[in-house]
């Protein structure tokens, strides 16, 4: 008898009426354009060139080593955008040679989706209570396995420190590990020497599961996934097991189209033609599905076990967007894998790159209008710009430009002679996710409390209140996040306390798609106190006797610069549109996370920075 998985390959595709062979036979029945573009895709995202170089090693050696090779020929370069794919690009043009400026329409600050709530930012009031305290409004964790960010953290002398994605036993400090990078040609690349003996902090797993109606810490989940799964309605053999073990083995059938299975239970990609084919057919195969189609009609989940995989692996929001987008963010994504943060915020990364471009950063510029000729009757490119009052501002001439501008804001900009058919489309029709972070000051840290904490803190507020409030639930973590079924959804625990500061700042509401939409219906300052209600609902009402009343709130659906968190496609959007995001439109090259297969990752928009500082040095 086939199992569910089994079933789920072979009936799942009979059910639907799909003759589709799945070995490499049957690559005569594939449609060759659409073959041809999910091959070519394949190699982007697996970053192999058109020799088979590895071009994820290429970029390391430039980007952090040694750089582009000096210009004989310098060129006039306009970056439009002063996100960390526009400086990147800029500082390595600059370093070769070439004349660059770059354009910001944002008045105050640079560093586009990386933002830090902070005191010190000359243009904004200190965002909370106490001037000690930052938070991330955008960006907040670099995975281990994105070499180009963390080396580039290193290589810009910032301090890195483990961000705990789980919570851990108790914070320790320990040493930086260099970033290293095994190539698939089998080389190695690493920034610095081993670091044996490096153990980070044991997981936990203390954190909350809050949904219907159930309070569940993780590690109990784990031991028993009834105790949550029946609140769902599930039954069978699934409601034994883990929703993280249901989803990773419902994936598996398309990670074997690319890897093999080892007896130890990891993964080991096939030889490198076999990989790419491999990465390629899935492409074909699966990029017209969402991600409710491919669990209900292929891996034939019941209703009950989707919602519960939406809920408890925070998938809910992504459910009717393009499977493929999920899938390939967890494709690289082993189990314990571990997440660094920048000491200090994030903001730290694009501003180290600011003293060495300062002269060529220009703010208060907002790109209305791209002209484009041949350059041998005038400017290559001509830029119109206005300002923040919509008052026109200076033109700008080059021999080419770099367009780091998100699409959904790159849709307001007219083009002279006009764009090729399919980057007007992609610029048209690319699809950007919602997301807002709620964040809420708190004067003590109540989440790393024992029982024996909360009743000292806050007898000290007031004698007796400590029993006026009663027995409620003790937290006790370090870092990670719990997930609930209120409108906060998601919750995130500081991973360290900020020196000087007997408190902190919890994220308390971090949503995408049509749960941050909700949010951002609400003005922000009413956005506090409904994340506060929410965030008791889990945690109990005595928390907020150490609330502050101070928040901040980012939505980056109304971000006027933004106009949205980043590209998140929706079913075949990748074979449909993703070629044509980083296509050359003759003296205008593109950049951006959303022209890499990284969408909303810091290492997403360096790679492509380095590719297209590499196309406009190259030519």
């Amino acid at each position: 008898m086939l199992g569910r998985r089994q079933f789920g390959k072979l009936g799942g595709w009979l059910a639907l009426g799909f003759a589709c062979d799945f070995d490499r036979g049957g690559d005569s029945q594939l449609d060759g354009d659409r073959w041809h573009k999910a091959k070519q895709i394949a190699r982007d995202l697996l970053l192999i060139g058109p020799d088979g170089q590895d071009l994820k090693l290429e970029y390391l050696k430039i980007l952090i080593d040694d750089g582009l090779p000096p210009t004989n020929a310098p060129k006039k370069v306009l970056i439009l955008g002063a996100g960390i794919a526009g400086l990147t690009a800029a500082h390595l043009l600059k370093q070769a040679g070439h004349h660059v400026t770059i354009l910001e329409a944002n008045p105050r600050r640079i560093g586009g989706r990386i933002k830090t709530f902070r005191k010190g930012d000359p243009q904004q009031p200190a965002p909370f209570a106490d001037p000690a305290l930052y938070a991330e409004a955008g960006a907040m964790r670099l995975p281990e396995f994105h070499p180009l960010a963390l080396a580039l953290v290193d290589k810009l002398g910032l301090s890195r420190r483990l961000f705990y994605n789980v919570d851990v036993v108790a914070p320790a400090a320990t040493a930086v590990p260099p970033v290293r990078y095994v190539s698939f040609t089998g080389a190695t690349w690493q920034n610095g020497a081993p670091l044996p003996g490096f153990v980070p902090p044991d997981q936990a797993l203390r954190t909350w599961i809050a949904v219907n109606g159930l309070l569940v810490r993780r590690d109990e989940y784990a031991a028993d996934p009834a105790l949550v799964n029946e609140g769902f309605g599930m039954s069978g053999a699934d409601v034994d097991r883990t929703t993280a073990t249901i989803f990773n083995d419902a994936l598996d059938p398309v990670r074997d189209y690319y890897s093999d299975l080892l007896p130890d239970g990891t993964r080991e990609n096939k030889p490198t033609a076999a990989w790419i084919d491999g990465w390629a057919r899935a492409i074909y195969d699966f990029d017209g599905f969402s991600m409710n189609r491919y669990l209900t009609e292929y891996a034939l989940l019941e209703e009950a076990t989707v919602d519960a995989i939406g809920t408890v692996e925070n998938a809910t929001s992504r459910l009717p967007l393009s499977f493929m987008h999920t899938f390939i963010g967890r494709s690289d994504i082993a189990p314990g894998a571990r997440y660094w943060e920048v000491d200090g915020g994030l903001w730290r990364l694009p501003y180290a790159f600011e003293p060495g471009l300062h002269p060529h950063i220009e703010l208060d510029r907002r790109v209305v209008r791209i002209v484009t000729g041949d350059g041998q009757h005038g400017p290559a490119v001509r830029v119109e710009t206005i300002d923040e009052s919509d008052a026109p501002g200076p033109e700008y001439t080059a021999d080419l430009a770099i367009v780091t501008i998100p699409f959904s804001s790159l849709r307001h900009v007219e083009f002279e002679p006009m764009l090729s058919y399919g980057k007007r489309r992609a610029i048209i029709e690319m699809h950007y996710d919602a997301a807002t972070k709620i964040l809420l000051e708190f004067r003590r840290r109540w989440w790393e409390f024992t029982e024996a904490d909360w009743q000292h803190e806050l007898d000290a507020i007031a004698p007796g209140l400590y029993a006026q409030y009663g027995e409620e639930p003790v937290t006790r973590v370090f870092g990670g996040g719990s997930v609930t079924d209120n409108p906060n959804r998601n919750i995130y625990y500081p991973s360290h306390a900020v020196a000087g500061s007997p408190g902190g700042v919890v994220l308390a509401s971090y949503t995408w798609a049509d749960d941050a939409a909700r949010w951002d219906s609400m003005a922000d300052d009413d956005r506090y106190g409904f994340a506060l209600r929410g965030l008791q609902d889990v945690h109990g009402d005595r928390i907020e006797a150490f609330y502050t009343g101070r928040g901040q709130t980012h939505s980056w659906m109304n971000d006027s610069y933004a106009f949205g968190e980043a590209a998140v496609f929706l079913p075949g959007q990748l074979i449909e549109l993703h070629l044509h995001t980083l296509s050359v439109e003759g003296p205008l090259h593109f950049a951006g996370e959303h022209t890499s297969l990284k969408h909303a990752w810091v290492e997403g928009a360096l790679e492509s920075a380095v590719r297209a500082a590499l196309e406009v040095h190259r030519r």
